[in-house]
């Protein structure tokens, strides 16, 4: 007990940097799809992928089939997508689909989904993407 008297911001020093590790897998959401999870949805042919970058963000390369609706206008556009397909959605790099996905779910979507890494991780990996 005395040593960690003694050692008090040691102490505190590993344990914040401790969390700082740990917070990136404990902060992941059962929602977002690794790569190769959404290729697989995808494959399966039955899932909507909405883009919520600008539109020419959008333009300059995307997901085959994506279909644009930027993040701040998504609650406004929300009755173009069918709530009955597992949603996927993309941004550049996974943080705004975060926030696209939970509106979406708010809204009653049963199967929403976030691309982890976004579309920068997509490309990365060099999948098809469209302009």
């Amino acid at each position: 007990m005395k040593f960690f008297i003694d050692n008090i911001w040691l102490v505190l020093t590993a344990l914040v940097s401790g969390a700082a590790l740990a917070w990136p897998v404990l902060s992941r959401s059962k929602h977002n799809l690794t790569i190769l999870q959404a290729t697989q949805l995808i494959n399966k042919g039955n899932a909507v992928i909405v883009d919520v970058r600008a539109p020419e963000e959008f333009a300059a390369g995307h997901l085959r089939t994506a279909k644009n609706i930027p993040l701040k206008e998504l609650a406004a556009r929300i009755n173009e997508l069918d709530k009955s397909k597992p949603v996927l959605v993309v941004c550049t790099a996974g943080v705004q689909s975060v926030k696209g996905a939970v509106q979406l779910a708010q809204a009653g979507f049963a199967e929403v989904y976030s691309l982890d890494g976004g579309f920068d991780a997509w490309q990365a990996q060099g999948l098809p993407v469209a302009k």
